[in-house]
């Protein structure tokens, strides 16, 4: 979800399987790979499509690099240790009568959207300024790199889903320091009840007012105001909705969402509802939890708003939306101080996180690290499941010492003609008071090298 103040945006925001009675099945949208991104003289090549650059056009070669990194979904890496986390919760909190998880989720779609999908869709006013051509970063005047995952919300309705989850990159334009980067990572979801569901045990009652009809060109005749954008700050309810459908959802939402704070950061953590504004919900609310002696903003909320839904092809339910920045939870999880460090491949950093656990952060050494490469062939006699592993580790270690930050065996081959079996390993090195010089490391390498083949008569390729 992406969460705007009425002077800037802050980014932040889910499937049972959809009753296809209410809307048309539509086709899901495209997974993607590769971006294969090149920037050229009058074209911008995105996803095995062509874009025509116009003055819109405000991509940069630096911020096209981090495309195809997809963080989130990288084994043992924060952001996709705290994704898997919210997912695994979702997947236990909503269940079908048959038992399976009724929320499914979508974390590889292209995050190339179009301006309909970003803003209009999401009844983000036209002058509002979280369009401007300094907080995103457009293709040209009708694409843009999402600004957020929201971005996807309709087109997974249309398709005829009603409980999801959305993950993945997002891009914005924002300051330099320790919290902020152009590229970060968010989680959306949408839960949809038909009222039918919602009013199972109380059929009399209804999801909307009888005597309302939304009309969102005219504002509010309930109100007198001529913006629906003013209506939208009402925290009561929107003007369509009865009162018993806004509080069962709210309930619902609320109670969800602190079961999933609580998981995150344990039962005991503080927390407290703080009203909000949203284009795209109402009421809307966040999540601020009480960390190191301050409130902590988590997460953002609300009731979706109907016209979103009747134009995706929904009737008579209602829907509760929400959305979080993984990078922030990820950060007071892991006590991680700088947000560039998630797009680190500094293996210092990322091998203290393992096995979906949460650890904090230890600090790695500010000198440089040196990686060299080992490889050699095994005695004819020796297979690779023969080759003690910790007995390597420990040749390293003893001519290394300290100055060793991680040894790592990245590939294992024998050969087809002679059987003949070889391992390489990379080996990285990092001196926790100096800089480590490429010939200190040469010297070293080439010992290790040495004593391998002393003791276990190996051959150095």
């Amino acid at each position: 979800m992406l969460v705007l103040s009425f002077r800037q945006t802050v980014g932040r925001s889910w499937r049972p399987w959809p009753s296809l009675a209410c809307r048309e099945r539509q086709q899901l949208p495209p997974r993607y790979h590769s971006s294969q991104a090149k920037i050229n003289k009058d074209t911008i090549d995105l996803y095995r499509q062509q874009y025509v650059r116009d003055s819109w056009t405000n991509l940069t070669p630096k911020v096209l690099s981090h495309l195809d990194r997809n963080l989130h979904l990288q084994r043992n890496h924060p952001l996709s240790i705290v994704r898997e986390k919210i997912m695994k919760y979702f997947y236990g909190a909503y269940l079908s009568p048959r038992g399976n998880p009724l929320f499914s989720v979508y974390d590889n779609l292209s995050p190339v959207v179009s301006i309909e999908q970003n803003f209009d869709q999401l009844l983000i006013p036209a002058d509002h300024v979280s369009r401007a051509k300094s907080d995103c970063y457009y293709v040209n005047k009708d694409y843009l790199l999402r600004a957020h995952t929201t971005a996807h919300q309709v087109e997974l309705i249309q398709a005829g889903l009603d409980n999801f989850l959305v993950v993945g990159d997002v891009y914005r334009r924002d300051e330099i320091d320790a919290t902020h980067y152009p590229v970060f990572h968010q989680l959306d979801a949408v839960r949809i009840v038909h009222q039918d569901k919602l009013f199972e045990r109380n059929p009399e009652l209804k999801v909307h007012e009888t005597h309302y009809k939304t009309h969102l060109s005219n504002g509010s005749p309930t109100t007198g105001t001529s913006s629906p954008l003013a209506d939208c700050i009402d925290q009561h309810k929107q003007p369509c909705h009865t009162l018993e459908a806004v509080k069962l959802c709210e309930h619902e939402m609320k109670k969800i969402l602190v079961g999933l704070v609580q998981k995150l950061f344990g039962e005991a953590i503080q927390y407290r509802w703080v009203d909000a504004y949203f284009p795209f919900t109402q009421p809307s609310w966040e999540l601020e939890i009480y960390f190191n002696g301050a409130w902590l903003e988590i997460l953002g909320c609300g009731v979706m708003r109907n016209e979103i839904l009747e134009r995706a092809g929904v009737q008579n339910s209602i829907a509760y939306a929400f959305g979080v920045g993984l990078e922030r939870l990820a950060m007071i999880l892991f006590d991680i101080p700088d947000i560039r460090l998630f797009w680190s491949t500094d293996s210092g950093f990322l091998s203290q996180f393992r096995d979906d656990r949460i650890v904090k952060y230890k600090p790695i050494s500010s000198y440089p690290q040196c990686s060299n490469d080992l490889s050699f062939w095994l005695p004819a006699a020796m297979t690779v499941e023969q080759f003690a592993l910790n007995d390597f580790y420990d040749i390293v270690r003893n001519v290394g010492g300290d100055i060793i930050e991680q040894v790592t065996l990245i590939d294992r081959f024998t050969h087809p003609k002679t059987g003949k079996c070889s391992l390489c390993f990379r080996i990285v090195y990092r001196h926790m008071e100096r800089t480590l010089t490429q010939a200190e490391v040469n010297v070293v390498h080439a010992k290790i090298g040495s004593e391998l083949v002393e003791m276990y008569n190996v051959s150095i390729r």
